[in-house]
């Protein structure tokens, strides 16, 4: 395939719009960009979930309700972070990502202070909102910067590797959020996790390259521009694994906001004695022992299933397509047993080891789901494919999953008499069914994968 011929140390063109195999920046400059990345999302998820681990004293002490909980940690954030997304990944695809993955995340980082400032349950919704606002330029901005970055038999393993600020970054969340809370409260929580963005904000600002006058003053020659939300959507209608594995995560997501944002809850509701006597033990406080404890233990778990599943779309990805959908549906199906059990043991300790289990089958999808994103479309529609995933993704996630999942519980508790405890204890069993559908949608997506990718 014929090659268009760009300056020395740029990335090539072919005849069809595709970036060649050589790369825009050194291997020693994209590891370097890629742990600055990671440590830019690792902030972005404990702003993000260190809120789950001070539900219960947030809700204490303003007087809430559980759906007013999953409001503050999914909807109030999730709905503004998700349809903000399109936009941002516009400007990712025509400006500078470096500046806007600087300036958004200044200004997460400054909305996470002002959520410790908060006085009632309204200023609280409206300062998760805007740290909604930040974040919603951070991931398809960085995925499009990283897919730029990395030659494509390379670029799952890289995005799962940024991935791995998910379970990083809430393991620091609950960590942090749990010891501090215990120690000085939990509004000198938000404030703390709100300091390392600024010092990253410049970081990223002074030292991450933008590749994107190189790669346009090639692609320029036959792609006519960047592609407009109509253009990149018009590329994707087609593409049925796109939209399998978008709504699959989707679901997937669905479980995972659910369980991060009510698990603690759970347990110092219907393990309130195991937990107190496992916290005696080890000479913590409740909160402390269990904000540790889930970081350790599922936060680590979370990360070396993030980036297993890297490893293994892109090994097993060079004999296979298909395991971009098969790796993920299984994973989802084994993950099933693991949390019925987590919810119905009468042993805290079980159900806290448990979740070993679940956070690392539960984050294999990451590399496999969010480079087929990118591989799915050409170089000038990745920021925007990311963005169309992610709303899925978000949209059931961040915005319904905690929402639903708290509302649920308060049903169950109002209508059916079922108590505090039980009522979520029954909220968290019957939002694992929907698993079983995420894994038939990964499942089918493993059957066209192979044909839809393009890059």
């Amino acid at each position: 395939m014929a090659e268009i011929a760009a300056p020395t140390g740029e990335a090539l063109v072919d005849e069809t719009g595709e970036h060649a195999a050589q790369p825009t920046v050194s291997a020693a400059y994209r590891r370097y960009a890629l742990w600055v990345l990671l440590l830019i999302y690792v902030v972005n998820f404990l702003d993000r979930q260190v809120i789950n681990i001070l539900a219960e004293p947030i809700k204490n002490d303003l007087h809430l309700l559980d759906w007013q909980v999953g409001m503050l940690s999914g909807f109030a954030f999730g709905l503004v972070y998700t349809l903000l997304g399109f936009p941002l990944a516009r400007a990712a695809d025509r400006g500078n990502r470096v500046w806007i993955i600087s300036g958004c995340l200044a200004a997460w980082s400054g909305f996470t202070a002002v959520c410790g400032l908060a006085q009632n349950f309204g200023q609280l919704v409206a300062a998760r909102a805007g740290v909604g606002v930040g974040e919603a330029g951070c991931t398809p901005t960085s995925h499009a910067l990283i897919a730029d970055y990395t030659p494509k038999e390379k670029r799952a393993s890289a995005l799962a590797f940024y991935a791995m600020g998910t379970p990083i970054g809430s393991l620091l969340g609950l960590a942090i959020g749990g010891f501090l809370a215990d120690s000085f409260g939990w509004r000198t929580a938000f404030l703390v996790a709100a300091v390392p963005g600024f010092a990253l904000a410049v970081l990223a600002l002074v030292t991450l390259k933008e590749p994107r006058r190189r790669i346009a003053r090639a692609a320029a020659q036959v792609e006519g521009g960047m592609a407009t939300f109509r253009e990149t959507f018009h590329c994707l209608r087609q593409k049925k694994a796109y939209w399998y594995l978008a709504w699959a995560a989707g679901i997937r997501s669905f479980l995972g906001y659910a369980a991060a944002t009510f698990f603690p809850s759970f347990l110092y509701r219907s393990h309130t004695a195991g937990v107190a006597a496992l916290a005696h033990q080890f000479g913590m406080k409740p909160q402390t022992f269990v904000g540790l404890s889930l970081g350790l233990i599922a936060g680590g778990a979370g990360t070396l299933g993030a980036w297993l599943g890297g490893q293994l779309a892109d090994r097993w990805g060079k004999r296979d397509l298909r395991v971009y959908g098969s790796v993920p549906a299984i994973s989802v199906l084994l993950a099933l047993p693991f949390s019925l059990v987590i919810y119905t043991t009468s042993s805290a300790s079980l159900a806290i080891w448990l979740t070993a289990a679940t956070n690392l089958l539960g984050s294999l999808w990451y590399g496999p789901v969010y480079s087929s994103a990118q591989g799915m479309v050409p170089p000038k529609m990745r920021a925007m494919s990311a963005s169309i995933m992610l709303f899925v993704i978000n949209f059931l996630g961040l915005v319904l999953g905690a929402l639903a999942t708290g509302a649920l519980a308060d049903v169950l508790n109002t209508s059916f008499h079922l108590g505090k405890a039980e009522g979520l204890r029954w909220a968290l069993i019957l939002t694992v069914s929907a698993g079983s559908v995420s894994a038939l949608l990964f499942w089918l997506a493993r059957g066209r994968v192979r044909e839809e990718m393009v890059s």
